[in-house]
């Protein structure tokens, strides 16, 4: 989920903890952690709701900081055929798991074996045959690359491209930039071992 303007900082300080999205399919999973654009929030709940019964005096629009259920429907986007879901979250305080692990620049011989053995499973898995250490490889050459122009080069779909190099992500691989990706010191750690 992105939140947008004042919304992003209401989330990031906590004030807001409900959100309205007209949606083809819920995008979120009741007690899944999501990393924003305003900080990891935890999803609450998630029911789909009817815009027009939406009232002035519900706590959600206020919880969402709308002015009222008329400002609600106003900033809905998507088709207007889509259903509309309520999500209601909490911030998660703390550090997030996944930078901690991607900032640990050395590999023991565990952390070697663990990651060797998740990559052969993805690359295992894969349709389009084995992808880890060369999409690794090609991040490491071309950072701050745009990911169509990284999956082009591999004759690839940017969505899925984009899938598999978040799997990466949530192995500390990886980082993603305001354009592209990089390497993380434990991603730059593991191809080092490779070479080595």
């Amino acid at each position: 989920m992105l939140f947008a303007g004042s919304d992003r900082d209401g989330v990031a300080d906590g004030k807001i903890t409900a959100a309205y999205r007209r949606w083809a399919e819920p995008r979120v999973v009741e007690g899944r952690i999501y990393r924003t654009n305003a900080g990891r929030i935890e999803i609450d709940s998630v029911r789909q709701v009817n815009p027009e019964l939406i009232a002035d005096s519900d706590a959600d629009v206020a919880d969402a900081d709308r002015r009222n259920a008329k400002d609600v429907r106003r900033r809905l986007r998507g088709n207007e055929d889509w259903p509309t879901f309520l999500i209601k979250f909490h911030l998660v305080e703390g550090p997030d798991p996944r930078e901690e692990l991607a900032a640990q620049s050395e590999l023991t011989a565990d952390d070697l074996a663990d990651l060797t053995n998740r990559l052969a499973r993805f690359d295992e898995l894969s349709h389009h045959g084995a992808w880890t250490t060369q999409t690794l490889r090609l991040i490491q050459s071309k950072p701050a690359t745009r990911a169509a122009d990284l999956a082009a080069s591999l004759k690839r779909e940017t969505a899925p491209f984009k899938l598999d190099v978040r799997k990466l992500k949530n192995l500390g691989l990886t980082h993603s930039l305001e354009v592209g990706y990089e390497l993380s010191p434990r991603g730059t750690a593991y191809l080092n071992a490779l070479d080595s």
